[in-house]
């Protein structure tokens, strides 16, 4: 086969949510939610045997719904979880317009990961991959992140998934373990965290960590209120009825910042003193979590106390990871992949 005929994809594989950019131009990402029909009922309404993305999430009724991916890491042990992740990945391949191509084309990937899994279950991946591609090469999630940038050299970045939170420095070459950290503070424990102070306050209001995380979505903040209450709906006793959730909001999302803080100034220290500043200067935030409102600006006003630095915010993230793995996969020399069988 020709080398032309290879078709190239970087896929960012999420733990809320997986993103792929193909060589061909496309751009797809789907909620990483894989379910099947609970029952013959479920099966005669939707049709079919698997179900991925919003319409999972949308179904979850009917469905034995997976989330395959917890605190970054596959859930090892789980057959259906596996299978999850295999689903996820070929409906992205398929709705990325590589169907009916993928027995006559050479398929490389290269698979941004949270800095967890790669660090503890690298080659579990590679199993639970195997068959999918021809060739594959697996990196961290803000590495591919520093990469797809071109922020390679004396820069830090702090992406904010839902699972975890991973810091990786850049010093113009492939980070090691010790160039980056991982956090379990990130989207989900803000959800978990945010979902029991509402029903501290609300003991008979009746809400889903799924409507939880939509508000979370929608108006997350730190830092200073909005001038106007955050107010949303949740029925209590069959009624709907308007819940005022700023205050708690403003809490569980400010209960990362520290973390994300401390581990951001270790992080600097690990660098070469003469080119600490020149990182504390060239710091983004990427990720889901990064759109929370105030929170770079906060990040940065923490930093005075070690010098200063400069905060940039990803204002579109949900393709920055995607988009540096296919960076990556277009540089990348014949040694660095590894071959898979299909």
């Amino acid at each position: 086969m020709a080398a032309s005929k290879a078709f190239t994809a970087g896929i960012d594989l999420g733990t809320s949510r997986t993103a792929i950019s193909t060589s061909t131009g496309e751009r797809v990402v789907v909620d990483s939610f894989v379910g099947w029909p609970a029952d013959l009922v479920a099966r005669k309404i939707l049709k079919r045997e698997v179900v991925v993305g919003r319409e999972a999430l949308d179904n979850r009724t009917m469905l034995d719904l997976r989330r395959p991916l917890e605190r970054g890491l596959i859930k090892e042990g789980s057959e259906k979880d596996v299978q999850a992740v295999r689903e996820l990945i070929r409906h992205l391949l398929s709705s990325a317009v590589l169907k009916g191509n993928t027995d006559s084309a050479s398929v490389r990937a290269v698979l941004g990961v949270p800095a967890a899994a790669l660090r503890t279950n690298k080659q579990y991946l590679r199993e639970v991959l195997d068959g999918l591609f021809d060739k594959l090469i697996i990196v961290s999630e803000p590495f591919a992140v520093a990469y797809g940038l071109d922020a390679l050299l004396h820069t830090l970045i702090i992406d904010i998934g839902a699972g975890t939170t991973d810091f990786c420095v850049m010093k113009g070459r492939y980070p090691t373990d010790e160039d980056q950290r991982t956090l379990t503070v990130a989207g989900d424990s803000i959800d978990t965290h945010l979902e029991q102070l509402i029903r501290q306050k609300y003991p008979d209001a009746d809400f889903t960590v799924f409507m939880v995380r939509e508000w979370k979505e929608k108006f997350a903040f730190v830092g200073d209120r909005p001038k106007d209450p955050i107010v949303v709906t949740a029925p209590i006793r069959g009624v709907p009825t308007p819940l005022d959730i700023t205050a708690e909001l403003q809490t569980a999302c400010e209960a990362i910042v520290a973390p994300i803080v401390e581990t951001t100034f270790d992080l600097i220290a690990s660098v070469a003193p003469e080119y600490q500043e020149r990182v504390r200067r060239s710091i983004t935030v990427s990720g889901g979590g990064g759109l929370i409102r105030n929170l770079g600006p906060k990040i940065q006003s923490a930093l005075e106390k070690i010098g200063g630095g400069v905060v940039t915010v990803v204002k579109e993230p949900e393709f920055v990871g995607s988009d540096g793995c296919l960076a990556i996969a277009n540089d990348a020399p014949d040694a660095d992949w590894e071959k898979l069988g299909r």
